[in-house]
């Protein structure tokens, strides 16, 4: 009993002096470095309006100036023509080409414009540090409804959320809930069936994707933008890390592209078949977690799925875990994470939700009440389910 006991505490041991502090805080560390790129691009952007402003107020001034000056000149030129200019005419254009000069003296010595700058105030509290304490979620008593949305005809399932808001589409629109699950913004959605939604948090925009096509959603200016840099593929699933898109191909031995998100968005590695899936089979579902991938795989000819977890640097194999359901629908399985770097999947099939270990097990398997189809843990309370007739709320 005692060797056992040894070989645990040497393994510890070499796992704390192999544990390197930069690579376990890299990703936390492009996100600061992220935030700090995008305070500098605020203040340039401001530093260039303001100096815009500044030229524009300072053409006007010098426009209205020279339009007075204009205007002295064609007076004059009128009363000389017609032979009428007086004594008292010659000392008032004086008086006026003397005010002229002394507002051109004010320009000239920076006495005509008021600029006041404040100091930037850096808060040390908009960035928080902390300890992170996990909620535990007993999923064994899934809590009723306490509030659905019905979807309005022709919407789509797909929903994905940030820490602040939730996803979700309810034609025409794309709608921004937050967590009292009020709408706060629409924007009008004119592309074709949405197949999956993440969230990036170094673009601070959702990511939508069609069959072809890749969208950006930024609900701070209610934009819809085309990634032109992503080629027209069958794409099928998304996630996102702190810093890079993983995208699955939908077809038979469904390739994994991986995208640097900036300052570009461009295609950097690509895992196909065999070491994504074999050609038999299509990923389903993508998540990222924690520099882990995990996938949901389903076998078209043996109607089999399951559950496989990958490291995030080179795919490589961590854990599988087949599910005992038949695949008979060509419908995506979806799911999402939840605490302690547990799972949670939509069975639509036997419509039950499966809650899986963080070591590959089935959990927990709950019966549900209408045919799930897409989950999303919302503000770290509140599971959101997506059915054909809407989206379902609980508290846990």
């Amino acid at each position: 009993q005692i060797n056992p006991l040894a070989d645990s505490i040497n393994a510890l041991n070499h796992r704390f002096k192999t544990l390197y502090i930069h690579e376990t805080i890299r990703d936390y560390q492009q996100k600061l470095e992220q935030w700090r790129l995008d305070c500098y691009q605020k203040i340039d952007h401001l530093f260039e309006e303001k100096c815009q402003e500044l030229n524009q107020l300072v053409s006007n001034i010098l426009d209205e100036q020279r339009n007075k000056l204009t205007y002295i000149q064609s007076e004059i030129s009128k009363l000389i023509q017609n032979k009428e200019i007086t004594q008292k005419n010659i000392e008032s254009f004086t008086s006026s080409i003397s005010q002229l000069n002394n507002e051109l003296e004010k320009i000239e010595c920076t006495t005509y414009i008021q600029l006041n700058i404040s100091p930037l105030i850096i808060n040390d509290t908009l960035i928080y540090i902390k300890k992170l304490k996990k909620k535990t979620i007993d999923l064994s008593i899934l809590s009723s409804v306490y509030k659905e949305i019905k979807y309005t005809p022709g919407s789509y399932c797909p929903l994905a959320c940030n820490d602040q808001l939730l996803l979700i589409h309810q034609a025409p629109n794309l709608c921004f809930m937050n967590n009292e699950m009020i709408i706060v913004k629409e924007i009008l959605w004119t592309y074709n069936a949405i197949r999956d939604i993440c969230w990036s948090s170094i673009l601070n925009k959702f990511i939508i994707i069609e069959e072809n096509n890749i969208f950006l959603i930024n609900e701070n200016t209610m934009s819809i933008e085309n990634i032109k840099t992503i080629e027209k593929r069958r794409w099928f699933a998304c996630t996102c890390s702190d810093t890079y898109l993983f995208l699955t191909t939908g077809v038979r031995g469904s390739s994994i592209v991986e995208f640097h998100l900036s300052p570009l968005i461009t295609a950097i590695k690509e895992w196909k078949s065999p070491n994504t899936c074999t050609k038999n089979e299509f990923i389903n579902g993508i998540i990222y977690k924690n520099n882990i991938l995990a996938l949901i795989i389903k076998n078209k000819i043996e109607k089999t799925l399951r559950l496989e977890l990958r490291s995030c640097e080179k795919l490589n194999y961590i854990w599988s875990l087949p599910l005992n359901i038949i695949c008979n629908q060509n419908i995506a399985f979806r799911f999402c994470s939840i605490s302690y770097d547990q799972w949670l999947i939509a069975d639509y099939e036997t419509g039950h939700l499966l809650e899986i270990t963080n070591d590959g097990k089935l959990k927990t398997k709950i019966s549900y009440k209408t045919i799930p189809y897409y989950i999303c843990l919302f503000s770290s309370d509140i599971l959101v389910v997506s059915t054909a007739k809407g989206v379902n709320f609980h508290k846990i």
